[in-house]
C-alpha cells in the first residue's frame, strides 16, 4: 500500500457525533508473538500511506489482529465503545434486490471496485482523535474513514450518491465501493462508462484495476453472476450453503439463516420452506 495507490476525495468528510459523551479509553490486549509483529507491520504500512498518524487523544480503542482469507493478518480497532455513544446517522444503504431488478434488459456490463474505498474519505478533524487505539508502539488515530465505525456505511452511501448524481440507475447501480455500469447495447454502456469513469477521477477516487472488469458479456456483482440472460447465482456462495454444518446454537442458526436468505428469489417458497427455522430464533423458544 502507497499513497499513489489510495485517492482522497474532498467531497465529503465523516464526522463522530459524541454528544456530551466522556473519552472512552480501553486497555490494550495482549497479543501473541507473531501477531504483534503483523500489528506493528501494519502500523508501519499505515503512517507511510498517510493513513494514521500519532495520537494524544484522551480516547482509545483496542485492537485485534484478524486473520485475512488467504494468508497473514488485519488490524482491527474495536470501536464498539465509541459506536455506543455515537448518534447514529440514518442515511440509506441501496436495497440489493431493488438494485439487481434494475438490470434487466442489459447485455453489457463493466464492474468497478475502488481500492480501499474507506481510506479515500478524510476524517473531520475533530473526529480523527475519537478513534485512536492503541499498540505495542504506541497510541494512533486514522486520518481516513476506517472500518468498525457504526455510521462508516452511510458516509460512503451519500458519497457516492454524490458522486453519481444524475446518472440514472438503469446506468450505473453502487452499493458502498462496487459499481456496476450496465447498458442494452455496447455503444450505450461504453457512454455510461466514460461518464462515471469522468465522474471518479474528477472527485479524487482510484479504482482497483485489477478488480476491474471492462464491457463484459457477464460480470460479478454483489455476490451474484449479472448477464444478459438475468441475474444468477455463483457457485462457491451455493456451495457454501450446502457444505454449512448443522446449526447447534441460535447464534450458528443465525450466521446460517443469513447466509441462505442471501439467494431467497432463487428458491421457490422459501418463506414457508424456512419458517420453523426462524420460529426457532424467537427469544422465547427453546432450541
Amino acid at each position: 500500500m502507497s499513497d499513489e495507490e489510495v485517492g482522497r476525495t474532498e467531497l465529503v468528510q465523516h464526522e463522530i457525533d459524541t454528544g456530551d459523551a466522556r473519552p472512552i479509553k480501553c486497555r490494550p490486549r495482549r497479543l501473541p508473538l507473531a501477531r504483534q509483529q503483523a500489528c506493528d507491520e501494519a502500523v508501519t504500512k499505515m503512517l507511510q500511506a498517510d493513513i494514521i498518524e500519532p495520537s494524544d487523544s484522551p480516547w482509545a480503542a483496542a485492537v485485534v489482529m484478524v486473520p485475512k482469507k488467504a494468508s497473514g493478518w488485519r488490524l482491527c480497532s474495536d470501536y464498539r465503545p465509541l459506536n455506543s455513544v455515537t448518534k447514529k446517522d440514518s442515511y440509506p444503504l441501496p436495497r440489493i434486490d431493488e438494485s439487481l431488478d434494475l438490470v434487466s434488459g442489459s447485455s453489457w456490463f463493466s464492474s468497478l471496485d475502488l481500492r480501499s474505498g474507506y481510506y479515500q474519505v478524510p476524517l473531520a478533524p475533530e473526529a480523527r482523535t475519537k478513534t485512536a487505539f492503541c499498540t505495542g508502539r504506541g497510541l494512533w488515530q486514522f486520518k481516513v474513514l476506517c472500518f468498525g465505525l457504526c455510521n462508516a456505511p452511510a458516509t460512503f452511501a451519500r458519497l457516492m450518491d454524490k458522486v453519481l448524481a444524475g446518472v440514472p440507475r438503469q446506468q450505473c447501480l453502487v452499493y458502498l465501493d462496487d459499481i456496476l455500469v450496465h447498458g442494452s447495447s455496447f455503444e450505450a454502456a461504453l457512454g455510461s462508462l466514460r461518464l462515471v469513469l469522468t465522474r471518479i477521477r474528477t472527485v479524487g477516487l482510484k479504482l482497483h484495476p485489477d478488480k476491474c472488469h471492462f464491457m463484459q458479456r457477464e460480470v460479478f456483482f454483489l455476490g451474484h453472476k449479472v448477464g444478459g440472460e438475468g441475474i444468477g447465482t455463483m457457485k462457491e456462495k451455493v456451495q457454501a450453503v450446502t457444505d454449512w454444518p448443522t446449526p447447534t446454537t441460535q447464534k450458528q442458526l443465525k450466521s446460517f439463516l443469513g447466509l441462505a436468505s442471501y439467494y431467497r428469489r432463487f428458491v421457490r417458497g422459501f418463506a414457508c420452506t424456512a419458517a420453523p427455522l426462524f420460529q426457532l430464533m424467537q427469544k422465547d423458544r427453546d432450541y
